[in-house]
């Protein structure tokens, strides 16, 4: 495992290299979005409409801020279970996106897109949602705002510690995980 800085957007020379396991340190602008704002992406992508944001090189990070206090940016931002938004990503890696960040497992067709389309996806550490939060240092609604704290956010971040779990040669950190525990068991 290795410890790499990236920056967005993305491109397919940065994440070439990256293995499952590799800690990452994120900079640059991302994307919120979770369930109800991805059916509205994936919707207006069916009609031919332009987005909210530029997909190329773009990474979407499943979380729903918890509201701010007076002077900060952002108060919780904790990562969200990513398979709720399975049956939204393999357009979205199609149209241009390059990583998503979230907690728990992908299914088989998430991560053959992101092989065949050239992405990964990143971890955020469930439960450290505060200190998550303090590699936040702007936030900004730019879509959906009905949709509270659902809405599609452009969160400027700097060094936002991150872990690969699915790189584009397909391997998975959790299969790799188990697999090593069983050998050690």
């Amino acid at each position: 495992m290795k410890t790499v800085e990236l920056t967005t957007p993305l491109t397919m020379d940065d994440i070439r290299d990256l293995e499952a396991g590799d800690k990452v340190l994120l900079s640059g602008d991302i994307y919120t979005a979770r369930d109800a704002a991805h059916k509205r992406l994936v919707q207006l992508i069916e009609e031919g409409k332009d987005l909210p944001f530029d997909l190329e090189g773009a990474v979407i990070y499943y979380v729903g801020p918890a509201p701010s206090r007076p002077g900060q940016v952002m108060n919780s931002a904790g990562p969200t279970t990513s398979y709720r938004m399975d049956t939204f990503t393999r357009l979205l890696h199609e149209k241009g996106l390059k990583a998503s960040i979230g907690k728990g497992p992908r299914s088989v067709d998430v991560r053959n897109a992101m092989v065949e389309h050239g992405g990964v996806y990143f971890a955020a550490v469930g439960g450290a949602a505060a200190g998550i939060a303090s590699a936040i240092k702007a936030a900004e609604v730019i879509a959906y705002e009905d949709l509270g704290p659902e809405a599609i956010r452009r969160l400027t971040v700097e060094k936002m510690p991150l872990f690969v779990v699915n790189d584009v040669q397909g391997r998975d950190l959790f299969e790799i995980g188990v697999a090593q525990y069983c050998r050690e068991s």
